[in-house]
């Protein structure tokens, strides 16, 4: 067996265990940060293989139902042989609001939903005191699988799942989109600002206002950071009752 077999291998029984650990509510010590780096799996003969394609796509998805489709077995990235679930998004197809996480933790990896943790009741409570649910606005993560004990999302993670975010931004068509935390912000926006230098203003996405805040999970540990996220949200609601306005004057 090839030493590039070997190591693949490796990676598939260490996977394996960390899977049956996390079944057993155990953060795996097998499996530490930067371990997909020095032990990659393979590359896979993408024109045979449309599942590991999601850095690439080649034919455009219909519907959100259909890029799930396309998408859930993913494994462009090492995080795919790691999960639970492919978390994709959820809420409204046609939201006019659209929100971006950073990535999944464990409990949107166990139920396959994003912000269903303390930081999404939190997101839900921050949605309703701006007069929106969770069933007006579409939420999603720059990344559709859950990185080992929630560290940062790695640069080939972000760009394997890039090309799936911004088809759910094709499909779903918002009118505003708010990235959550600097991850997110930065994965858009292209840029490595500071949510400090980042938020308080509307920033052009592909023809898109997209506003930028602090992550929920980051409210949870940091109250100082409370007042500007209420901040940048009225700013939100204010907008989009600008762009509502601005329809019903329009017909």
């Amino acid at each position: 067996m090839s030493r590039q077999a070997l190591l693949a291998d490796l990676i598939r029984k260490t996977a394996e265990v960390v899977k049956q650990e996390g079944e057993q509510g155990l953060e795996s010590l097998y499996m530490p940060a930067g371990l997909e780096a020095s032990l990659p799996m393979p590359e896979r003969d993408r024109r045979s293989d449309p599942d590991a394609r999601a850095g690439s796509l080649d034919v455009r998805a219909g519907s959100l139902d259909a890029l799930y489709e396309k998408y859930h077995r993913c494994t462009a990235c090492a995080l795919g042989y790691k999960r639970k679930h492919f978390v994709f998004g959820s809420g409204n197809e046609s939201a006019d609001v659209m929100f971006v996480g950073e990535a999944p933790g464990a409990h949107e990896d166990e139920q396959g939903q994003p912000f269903v943790g303390a930081a999404g009741k939190l997101l839900t409570r921050i949605l309703n005191a701006i007069d929106f649910s969770r069933d007006e606005v579409y939420i999603t993560n720059i990344l559709k699988c859950r990185p080992p004990n929630n560290r940062d999302p790695q640069p080939d993670e972000i760009d394997a799942c890039d090309a799936i975010l911004k088809e759910q931004i094709r499909l779903v068509q918002p009118r505003l989109i708010c990235a959550l935390g600097r991850v997110a912000a930065q994965a858009l926006l292209k840029q490595n600002g500071s949510i400090r230098s980042l938020r308080g203003r509307f920033h052009d996405y592909h023809g898109v206002k997209l506003l930028v805040t602090y992550h929920p999970s980051g409210l949870l540990h940091n109250p100082a950071y409370k007042r500007p996220t209420w901040e940048d949200v009225q700013m939100l609601r204010k907008e989009y009752d600008r762009i509502v306005q601005s329809d019903v004057k329009a017909t």
